[in-house]
């Protein structure tokens, strides 16, 4: 992948590498502790607690009724796509009585990924309104679970309200490949974005 000419990665660290913080967001459930584990270079912070009953009004478990982890503050993990560009993970907590966390958490991020789950699109109706108050660009992650169903990209993007310039991916969160070509395809169109914003009018 050819990164040459985008401008607008954190300044380079040694070796001419340069840094971008990513956000990984989305709704409760959807798997951005997974995916930051699986495609960290490193071992990933996490801050996952356990799921009790005391929580249980607040904590909404339709169709995720087998969780029994949260993230209460973030996830973080690092990935090198190549020799000169480094990606510092930021996962987002999902529940709503911690959303205060992700003003702090968008600060200096470049991009987004937005992990949806499609038996659930409504959880991450949120995370998507985040990124766009906040104008960070992103690409939306439908994390395939086992038993999802199909659906054509043009029917998630009409569910979900999604322009045709933000790019609509599947993959396996569980999957470092998979995960790592979601990142990728963020890039790309932080490329293409900042390419089209110095072209001519």
């Amino acid at each position: 992948m050819d990164l040459k000419g985008f401008d607008r990665p954190g300044s380079p660290t040694a070796g001419g590498t340069r840094s971008v913080k990513v956000m990984i967001a989305g709704g409760f459930g959807t798997g951005k502790t997974t995916m930051v584990r699986s495609v960290s270079d490193i071992k990933p912070l996490t801050t996952e607690e356990t799921l009790t009953q005391a929580s249980a009004d607040v904590d909404h478990l339709i169709g995720v009724a087998d969780k029994t982890q949260t993230t209460v503050s973030l996830d973080f993990g690092k990935i090198s796509l190549n020799d000169t560009l480094m990606l510092y993970l930021f996962g987002t907590p999902g529940q709503e009585r911690f959303w205060f966390l992700w003003n702090g958490l968008f600060k200096g991020a470049l991009g987004a990924v937005v992990l949806v789950d499609t038996r659930r699109l409504a959880s991450s109706f949120r995370a998507i309104e985040e990124m766009e108050r906040q104008r960070v660009p992103f690409v939306i992650a439908l994390n395939v679970f086992p038993d999802s169903r199909p659906y054509p990209v043009e029917e998630i993007r009409d569910a979900l309200d999604i322009g045709p310039h933000t790019p609509v991916v599947a993959f396996d969160a569980r999957d470092r490949t998979a995960s790592r070509d979601v990142l990728v395809t963020l890039i790309r169109h932080l490329k293409d974005r900042s390419a089209a914003a110095l072209e001519p009018r």
